[in-house]
């Protein structure tokens, strides 16, 4: 995912750069939003699993608008 998106992720959820990074990359392996938030949480700066799933869904978001499919 490019840097800008990241970016505006942690701009738009008030949450740290290296946090959203963290989030990312434990999504594309495979982590699930229980286990980040459990198990990661000194990778994540202690988020919940509401705000891990609101990472990965602003993520998802990005991701589709960076590949051009509709989101509507």
């Amino acid at each position: 995912m490019d840097l800008k998106y990241i970016q505006q992720i942690a701009i738009e959820l008030s949450l740290p750069v290296k946090n959203i990074t963290n989030v990312q990359q434990m999504h594309v392996e495979g982590a699930t939003i229980p286990f980040i938030s459990r198990y990661r949480k000194e990778a994540t700066g202690n988020m919940d699993e509401v705000q891990v799933g609101n990472v990965i869904d602003k993520i998802k978001y990005y991701d589709e608008l960076e590949n051009g499919k509709k989101l509507f």
